[in-house]
């Protein structure tokens, strides 16, 4: 699961010039364009959208572009060379300036429109018309599908200027989020989670934004200043970037039968949908409800396994709205997002989340998604009475669906091949009441201790004081919670060792071993904790991208055991100065 590339091979793409050979626009080149959109891409001012899938849009160039880091395993996956992201002409198209790109590729951009619903509730309000028609891609913009490997891909620029969805913002991403999203990516990917990829970042040595962010020290949960950026590009790849938001947007047009061809575009955009992300498995000859029952719940089963993977390895997204939900499955859009360290059930790193997209509660964020994603593609089924009804059945038993994908996840965690919810019960209230840290818990019980000693490295009692939050149980009573552990983890020892024929403690060592192995292979040793990348976020902007590089490499292969010296350094619980800390343990959306 570490995605490690083993060994060096030619490359199949060295230029800019063997990428270009590769493009074929699936988009563009069947859905409906904007009627009002201005064919060369100059197209950069605030407006209302009324119809059509996409608008062409120039990207705008950053000034004076940098290389800052580009993903050495998905090039390698691509068959990119390695040097092709220093080289000028590739620097140039994906730091922004894609006005003289080699044929076939063109040389026009677009960016997409779509609809927010958030927790399972429309909402207009966020588009400056207070109609909906003008929310959508507002700095991300598509420059490049390309067909590589047999395997469709798009390249999208984050931060590549204005578009008609910008809502009066300036179209600019800063390197510091922009770096959090590069590693972010790449991490997620090596943990085994469905995710958009990293291609490439590029900061402006010249070019910088003011946006709003916290001062050294801060404990306020609100930024209390303005600060002065970089701005920056990265390139994100992804077989579509097709959203719930974006169907709920066709979806909302066709019921409301906005214009005439509203019921038409729906349909369109959802057999676009399912060529891109779901030929393999939608049989094209189906009529169009038939076809969307397979999509509904195939996107059930995705989306389920998705968020129980994220449950797994500690992430929370923050910011679980429609829009931020990639209706291929995958892991989109990484703003508030965060890493589970104190574990606590409703861990929100977002200060805009909430309780309704917190850290366990994002099974429930999903299914009001999924509901959302069935209201917009309902217009469609109307008169197929067999497949509605099948699809009804389809929306009404996601809940169902999640639970077992949860419960097989936790199993998983476990070790245990059938999910126990007395003793994670009482697991769940000992990791909230010592407390635990998240990752380094499991780990450790990955080692199947003899004893809670090894277990207990993940206990916060030591860091009580910056914590206030916390549950003083242990430090009130330690003999006492040491007893409670030692309790559940003979318990769950006499669990694991039922599955065999033999005690664990007395097991031959390839037994004991062998689920040691398999529960490592779940449970990460390394994940990418902000404390860590605030660092090289704030060593980059004064132009040293070496810890960009080292976090790139350790976080690349988060299950293995790397050298004593990464150890010492990145698996670690949390210092105590960062908890409570503005930007770290949580933070804003400005980006």
């Amino acid at each position: 699961m570490t995605n490690r590339v083993s060994k060096k091979t030619n490359p199949t793409i060295p230029t800019i010039d063997d990428l270009a050979k590769l493009a074929n626009y699936s988009l563009v080149d069947t859905l409906n364009r904007d009627p009002d959109a201005k064919e060369n891409g100059a197209d950069h001012a605030p407006r209302q959208v009324f119809t059509g899938h996409y608008v062409p849009v120039n990207p705008t160039p950053i000034q004076n572009p940098e290389y800052v880091v580009h993903s050495k395993n998905f090039f390698h996956e691509l068959g990119f060379a390695d040097n092709m992201a220093q080289l000028a002409d590739f620097v140039r198209v994906f730091s922004g300036d894609i006005s003289h790109v080699p044929e076939p590729m063109r040389k026009v951009g677009w960016a997409c429109g779509y609809a927010l619903s958030i927790f399972g509730t429309e909402y207009d309000q966020q588009c400056p018309f207070q109609t909906g028609n003008g929310y959508g891609d507002g700095r991300a913009i598509s420059v490049l599908e390309a067909v590589i490997n047999g395997r469709r891909w798009e390249m999208q620029l984050k931060g590549g200027g204005r578009t008609p969805y910008c809502r009066g913002a300036d179209g600019r991403a800063v390197l510091r989020s922009s770096v959090r999203e590069f590693l972010a990516q790449e991490h997620m990917h090596a943990l085994g989670v469905p995710t958009s990829r990293s291609l490439s970042l590029y900061v402006s040595k010249t070019e910088k934004v003011e946006r709003p962010w916290y001062s050294e020290g801060s404990r306020l949960k609100n930024p209390d200043m303005l600060i002065s950026e970089p701005v920056a590009i990265s390139t994100r790849v992804a077989p579509s970037f097709i959203r719930v938001g974006q169907l709920e947007l066709f979806g909302r047009r066709a019921r409301k039968k906005t214009h005439p061809r509203a019921m038409e575009e729906l349909e369109m955009i959802v057999l676009h949908l399912i060529d891109r992300e779901y030929v393999d498995v939608i049989d094209q000859k189906l009529i169009t409800a038939e076809k969307v029952v397979l999509l509904a719940r195939w996107f059930r089963s995705r989306l389920s396994s998705l968020v129980a993977n994220w449950i797994r390895i500690g992430y929370c997204q923050g910011n679980f709205n429609s829009d931020n939900c990639a209706v291929g499955g995958f892991t989109l859009d990484y703003g508030p997002f965060g890493f589970c360290e104190e574990f606590t059930p409703h861990y929100q790193p977002w200060i805009g989340g909430g309780h309704h997209f917190s850290f366990l509660n994002q099974p429930v964020a999903a299914e009001r998604n999924f509901h959302m994603f069935c209201a917009a593609l309902r217009p469609l089924m109307t008169s197929h009475k067999d497949c509605l009804q099948q699809f009804d059945e389809i929306r009404n038993d996601f809940s169902k669906v999640m639970q077992e994908q949860m419960e097989k996840m936790w199993a998983a965690k476990l070790g245990i091949c059938t999910f126990q919810p007395k003793l994670f019960s009482e697991l769940v209230t000992l990791m909230v009441q010592t407390p635990v840290d998240y990752t380094t818990f499991f780990r450790e019980l990955s080692t199947v201790p003899d004893d809670i000693a090894p277990l207990k490295k993940s206990f916060y009692k030591d860091s009580k004081s910056a914590m206030p939050s916390m549950n003083p149980s242990y430090k009130s009573d330690p003999d006492g919670m040491d007893k409670r552990w030692t309790e559940w983890l003979t318990k769950w020892k006499l669990l694991i060792s039922n599955t065999s024929t033999t005690d664990v403690n007395t097991a031959p060592p390839s037994s004991r071993e062998g689920l040691s192995r398999q529960m490592k292979l779940v449970n990460p040793k390394y994940i990418l904790r902000e404390w860590f990348v605030a660092p090289a976020y704030q060593q980059a902007a004064l132009g040293n991208y070496a810890l960009i590089q080292e976090l790139q490499e350790v976080m690349t292969q988060p299950y293995a055991e790397q050298s004593r010296n990464v150890e010492d350094k990145f698996y670690r619980q949390k210092p105590s100065e960062f908890f409570d800390a503005g930007g770290i343990s949580y933070y804003s959306c400005s980006s």
